[in-house]
């Protein structure tokens, strides 16, 4: 795993060790940053289920202003928290072990909107229905942001929830990415 493009591009990723953690192959990350940038001016990322941080160290080394990370498990903070250090980036993150739904609430008392996330649950969890409509539900989501999901490619996730609207699907295997757009930043419609 690298670092594909932009100011930390070719950079390394360590990988969380054991088996507890699926990373995104850099295969899919590239395809994913061809649908959703490839560059960014500026705009803050949320990462639940961060894992390794590939995904928002991705968007921050292609011009994302800063990245929060959430993730349970110490082994995939630690790592993180390392990738972050190694490839320059750590004073523009945040980094938090915590639920994914709880971290959700807690950011919203903060106030912040996020102009991209990334929701990478384990497929088995089947939670991806719920905490899109705890993000739909709450202020987090900026006008025009984009939730970015990798999930099972036998699982469907195409319909509306929230200010959430479907935008895009496609797979990589037994991999599947979904986008959806949120059309109220402030959820006042």
């Amino acid at each position: 795993m690298r670092v594909i493009s932009g100011n930390a591009k070719g950079r390394p990723l360590k990988a969380v060790p054991g088996m507890g953690t699926r990373p995104t192959t850099d295969k899919v990350k590239e395809a994913v940053f061809s649908m959703i940038g490839p560059y960014f001016e500026g705009g803050y990322v949320l990462d639940l289920f961060a894992g390794t941080g590939g995904l928002s160290i991705e968007a921050l080394s292609r011009g994302m202003e800063h990245a929060v990370l959430t993730d349970m498990d110490k082994k995939a903070i630690d790592t993180i928290r390392l990738n972050l250090q190694a490839t320059g980036l750590a004073d523009r993150a945040e980094l938090f072990r915590n639920d994914a739904v709880k971290a959700v609430k807690a950011l919203g008392k903060r106030d912040m909107q996020f102009d991209l996330v990334f929701l990478d649950p384990p497929y088995k969890l089947k939670l991806i229905p719920d905490l899109l409509e705890v993000l739909a539900e709450g202020r987090l989501l900026a006008d025009g942001a984009r939730v970015v999901i990798e999930h099972d490619a036998e699982d469907r996730h195409d319909t509306a929830v929230g200010t959430l609207e479907w935008m895009r699907r496609a797979e990589y295997g037994d991999t599947a990415i979904t986008i959806f757009r949120n059309r109220s930043g402030n959820n006042e419609i």
